[in-house]
């Protein structure tokens, strides 16, 4: 009898709707407290999951929902280099 794998699944912090953890974007808080976008899924640190569109990061953004997502106040530029960045993969 063939095991059905399970797929992860994760919630977008920005519209809550859950998805296979693979069609969302990570994004890590790391020790040393840089925020980025990791494409691998596998960087270490604190990550946060949203949808792999703008707006669901706009949402994000506007609501507060990545600087409750790692207890700490984000700096503007990290915002627009995230924005930057899932525009680019668009």
């Amino acid at each position: 009898m063939q095991k059905v794998k399970k797929v992860p699944q994760r919630k977008c912090i920005a519209c809550q709707d859950r998805d296979n953890k693979k069609e969302l974007i990570r994004i890590v808080k790391n020790k040393e407290g840089q925020i980025f976008l990791d494409k691998t899924g596998k960087a270490n640190g604190r990550g946060a999951y949203i949808c792999n569109c703008s707006e669901c990061l706009k949402k994000a953004i506007k609501s507060n929902a990545l600087s409750r997502a790692f207890k700490m106040e984000i700096p503007e530029e990290v915002y627009e280099s995230l924005i930057k960045e899932i525009e680019d993969d668009e």
